[in-house]
């Protein structure tokens, strides 16, 4: 499958990845893809946020860790449109999220994609019908011939040949986390947010799903955003990392920075979460905005699922 350039490149082959005439909002940073700003969030009395504030950068993996309680869910909410901020912005290249209608809204989410939990793999579906729910959704022109060559296209990239008949009961977790990613490309998105792809798994497959996250950063030249509470692939994956408590953004940073710094609440989760960040391996490649090719460096190739 070809690689997918940016919806929107970025002006003067700098990274900046806003529109071309399109005033960016004051705080806007050259690479910000997502710029999340002074974003607060009631339910009736209970405040959820207090005032988080973001710079997601394009092509990049973003991490937003927290423990149970600390708000991530609410955020990501927030960042895909399902709810909307009791004040604040969501910017999405100079589009302030808040001030779409609902049509708007709709086809602003097509440029997102969702990886969620558990895959959330419709059981009485086939994988193909799972995969190409979104076209015949959002892509009502295409034919049947079009849709079954994209889907059957995106799975043998992600290492899914001949799976396409299978229902999901007959796949390996591993594989059903693969069918959950090639759904969420089925629309081509610009960003990819995975809430929690690691919670409940083994090391070993925890570590497939890191590099499964990363390959597919590379290939599809996405930028990533996940929802953890997973310090150590966190370590593994995260160009940038913010750590919620308590709906506040505490630390900010690389995940170096938040192990090595003075921010005590940083280094506090870190050691309760019983990572040693000397012993983790990284993905150690730069960010696709900071790469002078523009290629991120080496694309990976997706190795084939386990049977």
């Amino acid at each position: 499958m070809s690689k997918r350039p940016p919806s929107h490149p970025p002006q003067d082959g700098a990274a900046s990845g806003a529109q071309p005439g399109v005033a960016m909002p004051p705080g806007w940073q050259p690479r910000d893809h997502l710029f999340v700003d002074d974003i607060k969030k009631s339910f009736g009395p209970t405040k959820v946020l207090h005032g988080i504030t973001m710079h997601l950068r394009r092509t990049e993996t973003a991490v937003i860790i927290g423990g149970s309680g600390a708000g991530k869910t609410t955020l990501l909410r927030l960042l895909i449109g399902l709810e909307r901020p009791t004040s604040g912005h969501i910017w999405v290249e100079g589009v302030d999220m808040g001030a779409l209608n609902d049509y708007e809204m709709n086809r602003m989410r097509q440029r997102f994609g969702m990886v969620f939990q558990y895959a959330a793999l419709l059981d009485s579906l086939t994988i193909f019908d799972n995969v190409a729910f979104p076209l015949r959704e959002h892509r009502k022109h295409m034919s049947s011939k079009d849709i079954r060559e994209k889907v059957v296209g995106m799975l043998n990239s992600l290492g899914l040949e001949n799976k396409e008949d299978r229902m999901p009961s007959e796949l390996s977790g591993g594989q059903r986390k693969r069918v959950g990613l090639a759904r969420a490309l089925m629309l081509e998105p610009e960003i990819l947010i995975y809430d929690e792809p690691t919670s409940g798994l083994d090391p070993l497959t925890s570590r497939m799903v890191d590099d499964l996250i990363e390959e597919t950063r590379s290939r599809f030249k996405v930028t990533s955003v996940v929802i953890s509470h997973d310090m150590a692939s966190t370590f593994r994956i995260a160009h940038q990392a913010f750590l919620v408590i308590q709906g506040r953004v505490v630390a900010s940073g690389t995940p170096d920075e938040l192990a090595s710094g003075d921010n005590q609440q940083a280094r506090q989760f870190i050691a309760a979460a019983g990572v040693a960040p000397d012993q983790i391996s990284r993905v150690n490649r730069p960010a696709l905005a900071d790469s002078k090719s523009g290629d991120g460096g080496r694309v990976i190739e997706f190795r084939k699922a386990a049977e």
